[in-house]
């Protein structure tokens, strides 16, 4: 039975943009208002923790060691967020998993000027970029996502998944970057 208590939501960032995933699981900023692409579950997963899932995609957003955001199948570590009220109402998710490992600064969600995710190691706190403003539509409630582990895959049938070696690529096409090194 469906438990936990979170929101439909729109996330607007103070950039001036609406958080939104693509069908494919890229991520971007819109100004359209009417898109159901901008609409998420705020999953609560913990005390001001949630998992931020893509309605349209059941996709999970997710930050992964290097800092780039990417969108997962599988619910992980990686997808948990820290929901905290930053002044003005306006709302900061970050990492739960990782930060920087010199001065233990927080890795965050957040969206440019031009409304393309960033790498959350390079998102202050306190910039616009970081700041979301929840525009919920509806509560809902929700079945515990199971934690998968990260790096663990969907098994698809018939489909070989392709490896894309590709940084630049923040979502790799909607898949969790593959981390294992080749040399």
């Amino acid at each position: 039975d469906p438990q936990l208590k979170g929101i439909v939501t729109r996330l607007y960032c103070r950039q001036g943009y609406y958080l939104q995933m693509h069908p494919d699981g890229t991520l971007d900023g819109t100004k359209d208002d009417s898109s159901n692409s901008t609409l998420f579950n705020l999953i609560p997963v913990g005390l001001r923790v949630v998992a931020i899932q893509g309605v349209k995609t059941g996709l999970y957003i997710a930050l992964n060691a290097e800092g780039f955001l990417y969108t997962s199948e599988l619910f992980t570590p990686e997808c948990k967020f820290k929901e905290s009220v930053f002044e003005n109402y306006y709302v900061i998710y970050s990492s739960m998993l990782y930060r920087q490992q010199e001065s233990g600064r927080a890795w965050f969600l957040g969206l440019n000027k031009e409304g393309q995710v960033m790498k959350g190691n390079r998102v202050k706190k306190t910039k616009p970029a970081a700041h979301f403003l929840p525009k919920p539509l509806e509560v809902a409630m929700y079945r515990e996502p199971s934690l998968h582990d990260i790096g663990e895959t969907v098994p698809k049938a018939g489909v070989t998944p392709s490896k894309s070696t590709s940084a630049s690529a923040i979502m790799n096409g909607g898949k969790p970057v593959n981390k294992s090194k080749t040399t």
